[in-house]
């Protein structure tokens, strides 16, 4: 338990708060810590030294979004995805240098960059809320190639959507007004269902199933199946606002609320 380093990302890189304050999830891969800073002069995005906390590189002014890093190996090069408050940025994990970039936010700054970039293969898959929509793209050099794009089909508010057998599983809508959740092909963007005004919560798959944590604090099992929403069970968990994803290993899935913390055994 003994800290090894500390540094102050907002202090030291200039970074404003944002509207819901620092909610990017740092990313470990190859001894390295990376962030979505949003900090000033070029420090939007920061790569750590995981072992000291030193800076090993610093690139772009992009605003922080509330996505985290995911590291992928895409046209034959290692990269860092970070979907900032301004669209996607394709990093080198060495040396920061910028392979690619696209635009991909809400013209209203009063908007949420926030479902994490999803790769399935060479193809990158993003998504935001406020009349943005969702896209596909696939990487050809130094540049991004739009598979498919559509403000109509899958549009994640805050939680991001999961891929399992050629198919997209999440939430189209804002939180606010009770999104619908959905079935989209991933290859064509096709709506295969929608179960309109679900509301909000977070889905995950495991074991060929979905696990959908619904805002109100009940858990929903799932068949992952285009055909039709086929809900195998439910149980209510937590009471209270639930927006945090669970967690699952080796069979338990672990959820919270602001001030409770639950385990739920799956195993049977």
């Amino acid at each position: 338990g003994k800290k090894i380093g500390r540094v102050d990302t907002h202090r030291r890189f200039g970074a404003g708060k944002g509207f819901f304050g620092a909610a990017c999830s740092p990313l470990v891969y190859t001894n390295v810590v990376f962030l979505n800073v949003g900090g000033r002069d070029g420090s939007g995005l920061v790569a750590f030294d995981a072992a000291s906390g030193d800076v090993l590189w610093t690139a772009t002014d992009d605003e922080a979004s509330y996505a985290s890093p995911v590291a992928a190996t895409l046209a034959g090069a290692p990269r860092i995805l970070f979907f900032t408050g301004r669209g996607l940025s394709g990093a080198d994990p060495e040396t920061g240098k910028i392979a690619f970039q696209l635009r991909w936010r809400a013209r209203s700054r009063a908007s949420v960059n926030a479902a994490t970039p999803l790769v399935i293969g060479e193809s990158i898959f993003l998504s935001a809320s406020y009349g943005t929509g969702a896209v596909l793209l696939q990487v050809q050099g130094a540049g991004l190639q739009n598979l498919w794009s559509s403000s109509d089909v899958l549009s994640n508010h805050y939680a991001t959507s999961v891929y399992h057998d050629g198919y997209l599983y999440g939430y189209h809508g804002r939180q606010e007004y009770g999104p619908s959740l959905r079935c989209v092909e991933l290859t064509t963007g096709k709506v295969r269902w929608s179960n309109d005004g679900f509301g909000a919560g977070t889905v995950t798959v495991a074991g060929g199933r979905l696990l959908l944590m619904r805002e109100g604090g009940q858990l929903v099992l799932a068949e992952a199946s285009p055909e039709s929403f086929r809900p195998i069970s439910k149980a209510k968990i937590l009471s209270g606002t639930v927006r945090a994803y669970p967690a699952i290993a080796d069979g338990l899935l672990y959820a919270r609320s602001k001030d409770k913390l639950v385990c739920v055994n799956l195993r049977e």
